[in-house]
Protein backbone atom coordinates (compact mmCIF):
# COMPACT_ATOMS: atom_id res chain seq x y z
CA UNK A 1 0.00 0.00 0.00
CA UNK A 2 1.29 3.59 -0.81
CA UNK A 3 2.20 5.30 1.99
CA UNK A 4 0.53 8.24 3.61
CA UNK A 5 1.98 11.94 3.77
CA UNK A 6 0.52 13.07 6.52
CA UNK A 7 3.37 15.73 7.16
CA UNK A 8 2.07 19.51 7.33
CA UNK A 9 -1.74 18.43 7.10
CA UNK A 10 -2.29 19.80 10.66
CA UNK A 11 -4.84 18.34 12.35
CA UNK A 12 -6.70 16.54 9.63
CA UNK A 13 -3.61 14.04 9.81
CA UNK A 14 -4.79 13.24 13.56
CA UNK A 15 -8.63 13.24 13.07
CA UNK A 16 -10.24 12.02 10.34
CA UNK A 17 -12.79 14.17 8.29
CA UNK A 18 -16.32 12.20 8.48
CA UNK A 19 -17.07 13.51 4.97
CA UNK A 20 -14.23 12.02 3.44
CA UNK A 21 -13.05 8.52 3.55
CA UNK A 22 -9.74 8.07 4.99
CA UNK A 23 -7.12 5.45 5.08
CA UNK A 24 -8.32 4.66 8.79
CA UNK A 25 -11.77 4.66 8.16
CA UNK A 26 -11.53 2.66 4.68
CA UNK A 27 -10.01 -0.09 7.28
CA UNK A 28 -12.35 0.26 10.04
CA UNK A 29 -9.52 1.47 12.56
CA UNK A 30 -11.81 3.72 14.46
CA UNK A 31 -12.18 1.69 17.45
CA UNK A 32 -12.29 0.83 21.31
CA UNK A 33 -9.08 -0.49 22.19
CA UNK A 34 -8.30 -1.10 25.79
CA UNK A 35 -5.97 1.31 27.67
CA UNK A 36 -3.61 -1.13 29.50
CA UNK A 37 -2.08 -1.75 25.91
CA UNK A 38 -1.42 1.42 24.99
CA UNK A 39 2.51 2.63 25.39
CA UNK A 40 3.51 6.76 25.86
CA UNK A 41 4.26 8.64 23.11
CA UNK A 42 8.25 9.05 22.99
CA UNK A 43 8.17 12.38 21.28
CA UNK A 44 5.46 13.79 23.28
CA UNK A 45 6.31 17.73 23.38
CA UNK A 46 3.94 18.63 26.18
CA UNK A 47 6.03 18.32 29.63
CA UNK A 48 3.57 19.77 32.19
CA UNK A 49 -0.01 18.96 32.50
CA UNK A 50 -1.73 21.41 34.67
CA UNK A 51 -3.72 19.12 37.06
CA UNK A 52 -6.69 21.41 37.43
CA UNK A 53 -7.37 21.34 33.90
CA UNK A 54 -6.90 17.73 33.93
CA UNK A 55 -9.72 17.61 37.28
CA UNK A 56 -12.44 19.29 34.75
CA UNK A 57 -11.47 17.51 31.54
CA UNK A 58 -11.89 13.85 34.26
CA UNK A 59 -15.18 15.66 35.02
CA UNK A 60 -16.39 16.28 31.64
CA UNK A 61 -15.61 12.72 30.84
CA UNK A 62 -17.65 11.30 33.92
CA UNK A 63 -20.44 13.27 32.31
CA UNK A 64 -20.18 12.86 28.78
CA UNK A 65 -18.13 10.25 27.83
CA UNK A 66 -15.07 10.64 25.52
CA UNK A 67 -15.75 13.60 22.39
CA UNK A 68 -12.80 13.16 20.87
CA UNK A 69 -10.98 10.26 20.06
CA UNK A 70 -7.30 9.80 20.74
CA UNK A 71 -4.90 8.55 17.90
CA UNK A 72 -2.51 6.04 18.10
CA UNK A 73 -0.42 3.47 15.58
CA UNK A 74 -0.41 -0.11 16.14
CA UNK A 75 3.31 -1.28 18.09
CA UNK A 76 3.78 -4.81 18.63
CA UNK A 77 1.43 -6.45 20.71
CA UNK A 78 -0.64 -2.72 21.38
CA UNK A 79 -0.49 0.54 20.45
CA UNK A 80 1.46 3.71 20.63
CA UNK A 81 0.01 7.04 21.88
CA UNK A 82 0.83 9.68 18.90
CA UNK A 83 -2.10 12.55 20.13
CA UNK A 84 -4.28 12.70 23.35
CA UNK A 85 -2.63 12.62 26.18
CA UNK A 86 -4.97 14.49 28.31
CA UNK A 87 -7.27 12.41 27.47
CA UNK A 88 -5.54 9.42 27.81
CA UNK A 89 -4.53 10.24 31.67
CA UNK A 90 -8.67 11.34 32.33
CA UNK A 91 -9.43 8.14 31.05
CA UNK A 92 -6.64 5.93 33.32
CA UNK A 93 -7.30 8.38 36.68
CA UNK A 94 -10.89 7.13 36.26
CA UNK A 95 -10.37 3.67 35.99
CA UNK A 96 -11.55 2.98 32.94
CA UNK A 97 -10.86 0.41 30.70
CA UNK A 98 -10.86 1.31 26.88
CA UNK A 99 -11.27 4.14 24.98
CA UNK A 100 -12.24 5.39 21.48
CA UNK A 101 -9.30 5.58 19.39
CA UNK A 102 -8.59 6.12 15.65
CA UNK A 103 -5.57 3.90 14.38
CA UNK A 104 -3.03 5.30 11.53
CA UNK A 105 -0.34 4.55 9.98
CA UNK A 106 3.19 6.41 10.88
CA UNK A 107 6.55 4.83 10.28
CA UNK A 108 8.82 7.36 11.27
CA UNK A 109 10.13 9.34 14.19
CA UNK A 110 9.81 12.27 11.99
CA UNK A 111 5.87 11.55 11.89
CA UNK A 112 5.23 11.03 15.34
CA UNK A 113 6.99 14.12 16.37
CA UNK A 114 5.29 16.18 14.29
CA UNK A 115 2.08 14.89 14.16
CA UNK A 116 2.11 15.26 18.49
CA UNK A 117 3.49 18.71 18.15
CA UNK A 118 0.66 19.52 15.64
CA UNK A 119 -2.45 17.99 18.09
CA UNK A 120 -0.22 19.78 21.59
CA UNK A 121 0.12 23.60 19.68
CA UNK A 122 -3.50 23.66 18.23
CA UNK A 123 -5.24 21.78 20.27
CA UNK A 124 -4.10 21.51 23.78
CA UNK A 125 -1.96 24.84 23.97
CA UNK A 126 1.76 24.07 25.36
CA UNK A 127 3.34 26.72 26.97
CA UNK A 128 5.75 29.08 25.44
CA UNK A 129 8.87 26.65 26.40
CA UNK A 130 7.44 23.45 25.65
CA UNK A 131 6.78 25.10 22.07
CA UNK A 132 10.43 26.23 21.76
CA UNK A 133 11.71 22.78 23.28
CA UNK A 134 9.08 21.03 20.44
CA UNK A 135 10.32 23.25 17.57
CA UNK A 136 14.04 22.47 18.75
CA UNK A 137 13.54 18.76 18.93
CA UNK A 138 12.31 19.14 15.05
CA UNK A 139 15.34 20.88 14.14
CA UNK A 140 17.55 18.40 15.47
CA UNK A 141 15.45 15.08 15.53
CA UNK A 142 13.97 15.54 11.95
CA UNK A 143 16.59 17.44 10.47
CA UNK A 144 14.23 20.33 9.62
CA UNK A 145 15.34 24.43 8.84
CA UNK A 146 13.58 27.12 10.83
CA UNK A 147 11.20 27.81 7.31
CA UNK A 148 10.32 24.21 7.36
CA UNK A 149 9.33 24.50 11.25
CA UNK A 150 7.50 27.50 10.60
CA UNK A 151 5.40 25.76 7.25
CA UNK A 152 4.40 22.71 9.25
CA UNK A 153 3.19 24.58 12.30
CA UNK A 154 1.15 27.33 10.34
CA UNK A 155 3.52 30.33 11.67
CA UNK A 156 5.46 32.71 10.26
CA UNK A 157 9.15 32.17 10.97
CA UNK A 158 9.92 35.39 13.12
CA UNK A 159 7.56 33.34 15.37
CA UNK A 160 9.70 30.16 15.30
CA UNK A 161 12.95 32.42 16.01
CA UNK A 162 11.26 34.36 18.78
CA UNK A 163 10.04 31.00 20.78
CA UNK A 164 13.38 29.55 20.13
CA UNK A 165 15.30 32.33 21.41
CA UNK A 166 13.67 31.95 25.01
CA UNK A 167 15.98 28.57 24.85
CA UNK A 168 19.16 30.83 25.44
CA UNK A 169 17.84 31.97 29.23
CA UNK A 170 18.92 30.96 31.94
CA UNK A 171 16.86 27.68 33.39
CA UNK A 172 15.31 29.84 36.53
CA UNK A 173 13.58 32.26 33.87
CA UNK A 174 12.36 29.58 31.64
CA UNK A 175 11.00 27.46 34.76
CA UNK A 176 9.26 30.77 35.57
CA UNK A 177 7.34 31.21 32.18
CA UNK A 178 6.65 27.45 32.10
CA UNK A 179 5.16 28.13 35.37
CA UNK A 180 3.18 31.29 34.49
CA UNK A 181 4.81 33.32 36.95
CA UNK A 182 6.20 35.91 33.67
CA UNK A 183 4.62 35.75 30.30
CA UNK A 184 6.46 35.33 26.99
CA UNK A 185 6.77 39.13 26.61
CA UNK A 186 8.89 39.43 30.09
CA UNK A 187 10.85 37.16 28.57
CA UNK A 188 11.64 38.60 24.81
CA UNK A 189 12.45 41.60 26.83
CA UNK A 190 14.86 39.95 29.13
CA UNK A 191 16.94 38.70 26.05
CA UNK A 192 18.09 42.30 25.41
CA UNK A 193 20.34 41.84 27.83
CA UNK A 194 23.42 39.48 27.07
CA UNK A 195 24.48 39.04 30.33
CA UNK A 196 22.70 36.09 32.14
CA UNK A 197 23.23 37.02 35.92
CA UNK A 198 21.71 40.54 34.46
CA UNK A 199 18.53 38.55 32.83
CA UNK A 200 17.88 36.84 36.12
CA UNK A 201 18.64 39.92 38.33
CA UNK A 202 16.06 41.79 36.19
CA UNK A 203 14.06 38.94 36.64
CA UNK A 204 13.76 38.91 40.20
CA UNK A 205 12.84 42.47 40.10
CA UNK A 206 10.34 41.83 38.10
CA UNK A 207 8.69 38.92 40.06
CA UNK A 208 8.73 41.18 43.08
CA UNK A 209 7.35 44.25 41.67
CA UNK A 210 4.88 42.50 39.64
CA UNK A 211 5.91 44.51 36.85
CA UNK A 212 4.03 44.97 33.37
CA UNK A 213 6.14 44.11 30.00
CA UNK A 214 6.39 47.57 29.36
CA UNK A 215 8.23 48.44 33.00
CA UNK A 216 10.36 45.54 32.72
CA UNK A 217 11.06 47.23 29.08
CA UNK A 218 11.94 50.36 30.46
CA UNK A 219 14.15 48.74 33.85
CA UNK A 220 15.88 47.05 31.09
CA UNK A 221 17.05 50.08 29.07
CA UNK A 222 18.18 52.01 32.69
CA UNK A 223 20.33 48.57 33.15
CA UNK A 224 21.59 48.74 29.98
CA UNK A 225 22.61 52.37 30.54
CA UNK A 226 23.85 51.99 34.10
CA UNK A 227 23.55 48.92 35.18
CA UNK A 228 25.28 46.56 33.35
CA UNK A 229 28.14 49.02 32.35
CA UNK A 230 31.31 47.88 34.74
CA UNK A 231 34.12 50.23 34.96
CA UNK A 232 37.21 48.47 33.06
CA UNK A 233 39.60 46.14 35.13
CA UNK A 234 42.85 47.99 35.88
CA UNK A 235 45.55 45.99 34.51
CA UNK A 236 47.39 43.73 37.16
CA UNK A 237 50.76 46.03 38.36
CA UNK A 238 53.94 44.04 38.96
CA UNK A 239 55.28 43.72 42.00
CA UNK A 240 57.69 46.01 41.83
CA UNK A 241 55.51 49.10 40.81
CA UNK A 242 53.22 47.92 43.66
CA UNK A 243 56.26 48.22 46.06
CA UNK A 244 57.77 51.59 44.33
CA UNK A 245 54.56 53.28 45.31
CA UNK A 246 54.32 52.02 49.09
CA UNK A 247 57.73 53.52 49.69
CA UNK A 248 56.61 56.73 47.83
CA UNK A 249 53.94 56.86 50.34
CA UNK A 250 55.90 56.49 53.10
CA UNK A 251 58.50 59.15 52.48
CA UNK A 252 55.77 61.70 51.32
CA UNK A 253 53.28 60.92 53.76
CA UNK A 254 50.44 60.97 51.31
CA UNK A 255 48.86 58.75 48.17
CA UNK A 256 50.66 58.03 45.30
CA UNK A 257 50.02 56.37 42.40
CA UNK A 258 52.72 54.70 39.58
CA UNK A 259 51.05 54.84 36.51
CA UNK A 260 53.38 52.78 33.78
CA UNK A 261 52.55 52.74 29.79
CA UNK A 262 54.01 51.27 27.20
CA UNK A 263 57.30 54.10 26.99
CA UNK A 264 57.14 55.58 30.93
CA UNK A 265 54.62 56.07 32.81
CA UNK A 266 53.54 59.36 35.12
CA UNK A 267 53.49 59.72 38.99
CA UNK A 268 50.07 60.96 40.85
CA UNK A 269 51.09 62.46 43.96
CA UNK A 270 47.67 63.54 45.82
CA UNK A 271 47.27 66.45 48.16
CA UNK A 272 44.02 67.50 50.36
CA UNK A 273 44.70 71.05 51.10
CA UNK A 274 46.57 73.88 50.41
CA UNK A 275 48.64 73.44 53.90
CA UNK A 276 49.33 69.68 52.32
CA UNK A 277 50.30 70.96 48.83
CA UNK A 278 53.05 73.73 50.86
CA UNK A 279 54.03 70.45 52.71
CA UNK A 280 54.81 68.38 49.79
CA UNK A 281 56.31 71.43 47.92
CA UNK A 282 58.95 72.14 50.80
CA UNK A 283 59.84 68.15 50.78
CA UNK A 284 60.65 67.83 47.06
CA UNK A 285 62.84 71.16 47.52
CA UNK A 286 64.94 69.36 50.77
CA UNK A 287 65.12 66.05 48.40
CA UNK A 288 66.46 68.33 45.61
CA UNK A 289 69.27 69.67 47.62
Amino acid sequence: MKKTNRLGRGLSALIPETDTKTEAQQSGQLTSIEVNRIKANPFQPRLEFDPVALNELMVSIRENGIIQPITVREVDSGYELIAGERRLRAVTELGLETIPAYIIKVETKEEMLELALIENVQREKLNPIEQAKAFQRLIDECNLTQDEVAKKIGKDRTTITNILRLLKLPQEIQDSVSNDEITMGHARTLLALDNPEDQKTVWRKTLKGGLSVRKVEKLVKEFQDTGSKKAPARPRRSVYIQKAEEELREILGTKVSIRPRKDGGSIDVEFYSPEDLNRLLELFEKIKE
